[in-house]
C-alpha cells in the first residue's frame, strides 16, 4: 500500500538513496534539506517513478522554521506515514582539550536538537492517526566510544537513548520506533567532518569496502516492510570487514 515517507538529509548519503528505494515502490516522498539545488535534482529524479514528491527546503537545526514547514503542509500531506530523521553530521575529529566549539555546536545542534524538532512536529500528526513509524539514524558510534569522538559520540548516544524512550512513549499510539546505527559508510560524512579536506576523508575508507547509501537505504526500507505486529526496535550494520568502531580489516 502506497504510503507518504518523509526524509531529512535527503540530499545525499543515505537520505538520498532513502529516497530513490521508497519511490521506486510507489511511495510518495517528502525530503527535506538546506541545499535547495540538490532537492530540486532529486525531485526530478524521483518523478521518473510516476509519484508525487515534495521538496522541503529549511534547516532542522531552526526550531520555529521546522514547525512552521510541517504545520504548513497540504492537509492530503500530513498523513506522514514514516518519517526518516537522517539529517546529522560530524564535524572536526580531536582531543577534548583542543576540540572546537563551534564544530560542537553544530553536531548537537543537527544531531540532537534538529531531531527533537522534526520529531516534535511530525509526531502529532501520526499519534492523530493511531499509527506511524519513526525511523532515526543513529551511528555505531552511538554504541561504543573511540578518541577523538567525544561529542560525537555523544550526540549519537542521545539519538540511541531518544530512540528508546520515543518508542516508550509512543507505544500506545501504535507508532513504532527503530534505531539504526551504521558503521563505516562511504558517502559525504567524512568529507563533512573534515571540512572538506578529500585526502583525509578519503584515507577512512583506503583499504574497506564501506557501507554505501544504497545499503543502508535497503535495510531502512526493510524495517518499513514488515507485518503491522512486528518492530525493529535497534539495529547496527557495518561493513563485513569492520566489526566494531575501533575493529577492522584493511586490505593494502
Amino acid at each position: 500500500m502506497k504510503k507518504i515517507i518523509m526524509i531529512t538529509g535527503a540530499t545525499s548519503g543515505f537520505g538520498r538513496a532513502a529516497a530513490i528505494r521508497f519511490a521506486k515502490e510507489g511511495n510518495d516522498i517528502i525530503i527535506t534539506g538546506r541545499r535547495k539545488e540538490r532537492l530540486s535534482l532529486l525531485e526530478k529524479e524521483l518523478s521518473r517513478f510516476n509519484i508525487r514528491s515534495l521538496s522541503l527546503n529549511f534547516d532542522v537545526r531552526n526550531r520555529d522554521e521546522v514547525l512552521s514547514v510541517v504545520t504548513g503542509l497540504p492537509e492530503d500531506w500530513k498523513k506522514i506515514d514514516v518519517l526518516v530523521n537522517n539529517a546529522g553530521l560530524a564535524a572536526g575529529l580531536s582531543h577534548i582539550d583542543v576540540g572546537d566549539p563551534d564544530d560542537w555546536d553544530r553536531m548537537i545542534d543537527t544531531n540532537v536538537k534538529g531531531l527533537l524538532y522534526v520529531t516534535r512536529a511530525v509526531s502529532p500528526l501520526m499519534v492523530a492517526r493511531n499509527t506511524g513509524h519513526i525511523i532515526n539514524i543513529s551511528s555505531i558510534a552511538g554504541k561504543e566510544v573511540y578518541e577523538n569522538g567525544n561529542v560525537y559520540c555523544a550526540s549519537k548516544y542521545a539519538v540511541e537513548a531518544l530512540s528508546r524512550s520515543m518508542r516508550i512513549d509512543l507505544l500506545k499510539h501504535n507508532i513504532k520506533v527503530t534505531n539504526i546505527a551504521p558503521g563505516m559508510a562511504e558517502t559525504e560524512f567524512s568529507l563533512v567532518r573534515f571540512h572538506g579536506d578529500e585526502e583525509k576523508a578519503n584515507a577512512v575508507y583506503k583499504g574497506i569496502k564501506a557501507l554505501k547509501g544504497e545499503d543502508l537505504a535497503e535495510v531502512i526500507y526493510y524495517c518499513t516492510t514488515l507485518p503491522e505486529h512486528v518492530c525493529i526496535n535497534d539495529l547496527v550494520i557495518t561493513p563485513t570487514a569492520q566489526a566494531s568502531a575501533m575493529h577492522n580489516v584493511r586490505t593494502v
